[in-house]
């Protein structure tokens, strides 16, 4: 399980990294954009993303 774990927050810093990389303009307007966003809703998307992200999961292990 802690390797698992271990691999999954590699491969999260890997695309967050790629998209640094090969977007970094994109990005910094995403930032801006993100900034002028109420943080509710911030944390409705993030809370969203998360649970995508476990039923996927779910889904496909």
């Amino acid at each position: 399980m802690p390797h698992d774990l271990s691999a999954a927050l590699c491969l999260v810093l890997v695309i967050e990294g790629l998209v640094l990389f090969a977007m970094p303009r994109n990005w910094q307007g995403m930032m801006r954009e993100a900034l002028k966003l109420d943080p509710r809703t911030l944390r409705l998307f993030g809370a969203g993303a998360m649970v995508v992200g476990l039923v996927v999961l779910r889904l496909v292990h």
